[in-house]
């Protein structure tokens, strides 16, 4: 009588094969994860590492550039702030953080 229905079987597999399986889910969220850490984490948790070094290894006459492109020579040191002398006579109290990059000896001498 109902024949031309289509089979309960038939209608429960073609509902199964579009479920799809949790474990593969789950794997996809680990990949995705680890390409993101090796992507973005990894690289800047090492530049952080090399930053906290540069800070640690400062000295007094370092010739430095601050974040916002000031470039001076260490004068004094303390455990948080750094004063920089900018030009004779001119310094400027910066964050040891602040701090962006140690020139080469002798640099400050070339721009003038």
């Amino acid at each position: 009588m109902f024949d031309f229905f289509i089979s309960a079987a038939q209608a429960q597999d073609g509902a199964a094969a579009g479920q799809a399986n949790p474990i593969t889910s789950i794997l996809f969220l680990v990949v995705f994860f680890g390409i993101m850490w090796l992507l973005i984490i990894r690289p800047q948790q090492k530049r952080l590492k090399e930053h906290q070094a540069l800070i640690a290894a400062l000295s007094k006459g370092d010739e430095v550039v601050t974040n916002g492109g000031v470039v001076g020579k260490i004068t004094k040191l303390d455990d948080n702030f750094v004063t920089v002398e900018v030009a004779d006579g001119v310094t400027l109290n910066v964050q040891r953080s602040a701090i962006a990059n140690v020139l080469p000896k002798g640099t400050i001498k070339s721009l003038k």
